[in-house]
């Protein structure tokens, strides 16, 4: 019969021994719970589930096509200010040429809210898309 020890006893247990070295999970900003789908690690559950939903209309035909992670330059960089960039979760092309942008969230924070209207006004012919969810 095998040990049994929760994650934390076994690192107090390794701090006891002095060891400094141990691996502990960073906590995520928001306390979302970050999942593995895929080989691909995504940042909510919410985000995981919206993609499967992707693959399903992808086999279906209902899309051309997605990419993860797209990223658009809101403000270009200037001396030594680096550029403002929104990276929305995913961009959906469909079979008539449209593309819409798409971003799960659990709560919208200040920085996303300024971020969404400086994306809505140098990109206003791409529709940006907020799935809503309870994390």
């Amino acid at each position: 019969m095998g040990l049994r020890m929760t994650e934390d006893e076994y690192l107090e247990y390794m701090r006891k021994r002095g060891s400094e070295n141990v691996y502990k999970p960073k906590r995520t900003k928001y306390n979302n719970k970050r999942i593995r789908v895929d080989g691909i690690l995504f940042d909510s559950k919410l985000e995981a589930d919206y993609y499967l939903q992707l693959k399903i209309k992808l086999k279906a035909g209902l899309i051309r096509g997605f990419c993860r992670q797209p990223e658009f330059i809101l403000q270009e960089g200037f001396a030594d200010r680096k550029p403002i960039v929104y990276k929305a979760d995913f961009i959906i092309f469909y079979p008539d040429g449209t593309a819409e942008i798409i971003d799960t969230k659990g709560m919208e924070t200040e920085t996303f809210k300024l971020k969404k209207k400086l994306f809505q006004e140098k990109f206003p012919g791409l529709e940006l898309k907020i799935v809503k969810g309870d994390e």
